[in-house]
């Protein structure tokens, strides 16, 4: 494997690793993954108290 190759793919793992951990997050903390707040749910990202 050459340096770019590497690059590329350490870059990419990165990527994923913070887009994993952000969800991760986000779900500790309560939020839905649809990101568009309660306000607007019809019911499918979580349900209705």
């Amino acid at each position: 494997m050459n340096a770019s190759t590497i690059l590329v793919t350490v870059i990419l793992v990165a990527v994923l690793a913070a887009i994993v951990w952000h969800l991760i997050r986000q779900k500790r903390q309560g939020g839905s993954s649809c990101s568009c707040g309660c306000e607007g749910c019809s019911g499918h990202c979580h349900p209705k108290s």
